[in-house]
């Protein structure tokens, strides 16, 4: 029979249509609708698999289906108890929908829609909430993935897995529409995208509200990522909102719920004194994936080489005084010294040189060891422990990592960046949320450094402590807090306190909040005002938020007490996802279409339908031991449909060659493939790993013991549309390509020379970093200047004169080498020397003398 309709690699057809999604932003909150069209174009009844990524922080809050004029709305209910009446719904050939939520980690979502007849259309109505994250440059960012990266999981790991069926974004088989609105008390100064947009178009001539969309043509090859830009950001605000009319007063859903959004502004004066000491352990991701380009567009560096450029302008800029040290890991771990050392000369060489020949070839990404033993070392007297975690997020058990992070909270800090498309949003965010720490993500043409070196300013900038928050209450409302404890607050950082507010009181029509805190000695206070009546029908995005962040707390709870017989905080935690309508791990949405009709006959078939995936050189990707998704167990099939690609998408002679896009001249491989293959009495094969990123291909086609099979190349090439070549082009393309290394980057090529006091040598490579010759620059230098206070004066001259544009990159280890100048009593001839040398006129208050 010929196929028809929308079509995975091998044919068969997909019943997802197209994904439609509304993006409303009110302030710094977003609900986001999001609508699913399936249509079964063949002849029998299918059942449709789609495993998807979300927000890490979502709230989602409504499922419902439209089967031709029926809607139905699903209800939230015990997990397993859902899962029940899914299956014995399809048994007696009825429609049903289930939306689950992934028990190890919250950004992954599975929906089954189950028993669609022959010529039968179907949509499906996902609706979530979410706050959007503060960014270094003070926009707003929402992210919403369309890139499902596997998450490695280890051997041995515990819990059952489903198999992500995954293709290149460019085959994926179903379109996206995207549409924004925009409002907020303040005006909108402008939108930003990743992807292409359409031109912003402003509501009111207050530009307090604006529309914009998506582009037509967006390919699923990366994350559609906005930013938003609001005049005056930085207030503080207290939003309450009424309690649902139909709950019981008393519980969360029926009281009224207050968000308070805090914006400290710290004094300059405190801000500008630096620590002098501090213990920072940096923690890399070697994993195969690393070697990926960080993003799509040509000649781009990988992920691996810009983490290396950030190590060298991090360890640089680090105090004299301080200790750390560095950890890499993948499937194992490695650390450059036993324990952390004190920062000095000797030490941070030895590091750089380290630094230096680090290479994405660690295999998996297994973090929770190496976190586990940085954590369990003993921390350094008047030291503190600040831990930097660099990974493309791709991990199988992030709420085990983020529950050891928040355990630990007490002896350090975490600052997490997730890197590359797909990272897993609920584990940056995580890990910054539970550690006190800040997260960054780095994709699309984001530079890494600028971002890093925003948080090591503020792991540098001096703690805050005591924070406390009190309540004026009127006589008859009491509040409790939902939120956890604050930890940490950060200049320019937002932090949100979600809180219940409890009975009636006709003495005052507002209550008030104040948050209290010192830093470095100074206290600080911020106090807002609420009423307590708010208007009734402004909806429950704010209710459903600190659902989620009760739901979130019960869950670390429950982690913390499992084994234990009493099952107290699960059923607690069940109750009020049951009661808000949100959902958690313990929970699903389920509906079923139980209608008056005729039952759906016929053999039902499952089609799992295809999730983008971001292939460049994720060598492994595809391993059947190591990637899955926890869920239903046996989800998409058995072990042998998994080797074929999740649920026969690739044979396994074709698996080999997925990650190829055109023109690719690599192929991609599985580390551990071989063994797989072997225990399960599949070929054997010594393929070990072939990497699909050229700067690898001498190395990895090294590694591969057997020749790549003739048959299997023409057969993936057929199959994807690629135009891979043979071992030999490749190893002819790869050792031109090698031969054409670009030269480093002037900045890069002067922070390198800086020594960890934070001055320069005079010496050749200084005088070529600044574009002079030696003589040139030994001429010049001025009689009472000293040649490292002369060397020092050219770098921070140039620094000011060339490099303003990337001064969030340098900031820090310039005012290293101020501070190391102050101490050599600086003649006022050397600075005007230097600036006649450079053809600069950089002023010397402005350089910071």
């Amino acid at each position: 029979m010929e196929c028809c309709g929308l079509l995975t690699a091998q044919k068969e057809p997909v019943p997802l249509k197209s994904i439609e999604v509304e993006l409303e932003v009110r302030d710094h909150v977003a609900t986001v609708v999001s609508t699913l069209n399936y249509e079964n174009k063949e002849d029998k009844p299918l059942e449709a698999v789609f495993v998807f990524p979300l927000p890490g922080d979502a709230a989602v809050c409504h499922f419902s289906a439209q089967i031709g004029q029926t809607q139905i709305v699903a209800e939230v209910k015990e997990k397993q108890k859902a899962r029940e009446e899914y299956d014995d719904a399809l048994s007696a050939g009825q429609q049903a929908f289930l939306l689950e939520e992934s028990e190890q980690s919250p950004d992954i979502f599975t929906l089954s829609v189950g028993s669609l007849p022959p010529g039968e259309s179907a949509s499906v109505r996902l609706e979530y909430v979410t706050e959007l994250a503060v960014q270094a440059d003070d926009g707003l960012r929402f992210c919403l993935p369309a890139v499902l990266n596997p998450r490695y999981k280890a051997q041995g790991s515990e819990g059952a897995g489903v198999q992500v069926t995954s293709v290149p974004a460019s085959l994926v088989p179903y379109s996206l529409s995207f549409s924004v609105r925009v409002s907020s008390p303040r005006p909108i100064s402008k939108v930003e995208s990743s992807c292409s947009l359409e031109s912003l178009q402003y509501v009111n001539t207050e530009q307090t509200q604006a529309t914009v969309k998506l582009a037509a043509g967006h390919k699923f090859d990366r994350d559609v990522e906005l930013l938003i830009y609001y005049r005056d950001a930085h207030k503080p605000t207290a939003v309450v909102e009424a309690g649902q009319a139909s709950a019981k007063p008393g519980s969360l859903m029926g009281d009224p719920v207050l968000m308070l959004s805090l914006y400290p502004e710290f004094p300059k004066s405190v801000m500008s004194s630096l620590a002098s000491c501090g213990e920072f352990v940096l923690l890399l991701d070697r994993s195969g994936s690393m070697d990926c380009p960080t993003s799509h567009t040509k000649q781009q560096e990988s992920r691996i080489a810009s983490a290396r450029d950030t190590l060298l302008l991090l360890l640089k800029s680090l105090p004299m005084g301080c200790y750390f040290n560095i950890y890499s890991f993948g499937s194992i771990f490695e650390h450059i010294f036993p324990k952390s050392v004190e920062y000095s000369e000797k030490t941070l060489e030895e590091a750089l040189k380290k630094v230096a020949s680090m290479q994405a070839n660690l295999g998996g990404t297994e973090i929770l060891k190496p976190l586990t033993h940085i954590l369990s070392q003993t921390c350094i007297s008047n030291q503190p422990r600040q831990v930097f975690v660099f990974t493309d997020g791709e991990v199988f058990n992030t709420k085990e990592v983020i529950h050891l992070v928040k355990k630990n909270s007490g002896s350090h800090r975490c600052f997490s960046f997730g890197i590359g498309e797909g990272a897993s949003s609920a584990l940056i965010n995580g890990l910054a949320k539970e550690g006190g720490g800040h997260a960054q993500f780095i994709t699309g043409t984001d530079r890494m450094q600028p971002k890093v070196m925003q948080s090591l300013r503020f792991a540098l900038q001096p703690a805050v402590v005591d924070i406390s928050v009190t309540w004026d209450l009127p006589t008859g409302v009491s509040v409790t807090v939902l939120s956890p404890p604050l930890t940490a607050l950060f200049q320019g950082q937002r932090s949100l306190i979600y809180a219940q507010l409890t009975g009636q009181s006709s003495e005052a029509a507002e209550g008030s909040v104040t948050v209290k805190y010192s830093l470095a000695g100074h206290l600080s206070q911020n106090q807002l005002h609420f009423p307590l009546k708010p208007p009734e029908d402004n909806g429950l995005t704010v209710h459903r938020l600190s659902a989620r962040t009760l739901i979130r707390s019960l869950e670390t709870e429950e982690r913390e007490h499992r084994g234990q017989q009493d099952g107290g905080v699960k059923e607690k935690m069940v109750q009020l996802s049951v009661q808000s309508g949100v959902s958690s791990s313990y929970t699903a949405f389920i509906v079923v279409n139980k209608g008056n009709g005729e039952p759906i006959r016929g053999p039902l078939v499952r089609r799992p339908v295809p999730t983008p995936v971001s292939m460049q050189g994720r060598s492994g990707s595809f391993s059947a031991q190591q990637f899955s998704m926890q869920g239903r167990s046996g989800l998409l099939g058995s072990p042998q449909s998994l080797l074929q690609g999740g649920s026969g998408l690739f044979s396994a002679e074709q698996s080999f060659l997925f990650g190829a896009a055109p023109e690719l001249n690599l192929v991609s491989g599985f580390t551990g493939f071989n063994k797989k293959l072997t225990s399960m009495g599949r070929q054997k094969t010594s393929l070990k790993r072939v990497r699909a990123c050229s700067g690898q291909a001498e190395r990895s086609l090294d590694m591969c013991d057997s020749p790549l099979p003739s048959e299997g190349v023409g057969a993936g090439n057929r199959m994807l549309g690629c135009n891979v070549r043979t071992r030999n082009h490749v190893a002819s393309i790869s050792s031109q390509a090698l031969s054409k290394q670009p030269p480093r980057d002037p900045l890069l090529q002067l922070v390198s020379l800086q020594k960890a006091s934070g001055c320069w040598l005079l010496d050749p490579a200084l005088a070529a970093a600044v574009g002079k010759t030696s003589e040139e620059v030994e001429n010049t230098k001025p009689s009472a200047v000293n040649q490292e206070v002369w060397a020092t004066i050219l770098a921070l001259i140039w620094l000011h004169g060339f490099k303003m544009d990337a001064k969030p990159e340098w900031e820090l280890l310039a005012m290293k080498a101020v501070s190391w100048l102050r101490a050599q009593n600086v003649p006022s001839e050397g600075v005007e020397a230097g600036n006649r040398l450079l053809g600069c006129h950089v002023q010397k208050d402005a350089m910071g003398l």
